[in-house]
């Protein structure tokens, strides 16, 4: 039986004030109950807020996994954009590698720039030791794509899988789009240098490419 204040919280998540939905949410998380999650996730899909959609994933993490995975992972073949990237980024917050098949080269290139970001962070999070090449390589095939904060995004995953993945960017810079040139060599001056600023990384690489430079500096 649903108890009053859970049946509160449930109808408070549909309330027309986002500050109502995002008391519920963490109202939710602060204590949990497996007849939340239902709620929780169909709601992530529909949130317009990005501030309550971080508290329905907080309070998603807050659950047991046995609960929360199986319910994200059906979100995740989900026609509705919003609904894979917020269950791909939940699945990454909670970091069960169960959850791992789930990540597939379609969401890994998704036509949807935030399901794809949310795959490729996911996709670091759940992979499994052993597997980092492989999806180096996936990964890899997304160079040159999207503006500024894509190509962030993917820098940073690829950095994320460690030197697992430098062949696989080496093999990049000497790609026949320029695009992937400049993406591949910007990352590789990010993973040799972490404070390096992207902005600067990808003029840089956009000179090197220019003068027909390509692979790490100084080869």
């Amino acid at each position: 039986m649903t108890l009053p204040h859970e049946a509160k919280v449930l109808q408070r998540l549909e309330h027309d004030d986002s500050s109502v939905r995002l008391r519920a949410a963490l109202a939710a998380g602060t204590t949990p109950h497996p007849g939340f999650v239902g709620k929780l996730v169909e709601r992530c899909a529909s949130e317009p807020e990005f501030p309550v959609r971080e508290m329905l994933t907080w309070a998603l993490t807050r659950h047991a996994a046995a609960t929360t995975v199986p319910a994200l992972l059906g979100e995740v073949r989900s026609g509705n954009p919003q609904a894979r990237s917020q269950a791909l980024h939940t699945l990454s917050k909670i970091g069960d590698r169960r959850a791992w098949p789930a990540i597939t080269p379609e969401l890994l290139s998704d036509a949807d720039d935030e399901v794809a970001r949310s795959a490729w962070r996911a996709a670091v999070v759940l992979v499994p030791e052993g597997a980092e090449h492989e999806l180096a390589v996936m990964l890899a095939g997304q160079l040159g794509r999207g503006e500024r904060e894509i190509r962030l995004s993917l820098s940073r995953a690829l950095i994320a899988l460690g030197e697992a993945m430098l062949p696989v960017l080496d093999a990049a810079t000497t790609d026949p789009d320029p695009r992937v040139r400049v993406h591949a060599l910007a990352t590789q001056r990010l993973w040799r240098d972490p404070e390096t600023g992207f902005g600067f990384a990808i003029e840089e690489a956009k000179r090197v490419v220019a003068l027909g430079g390509a692979g790490r500096e100084g080869r």
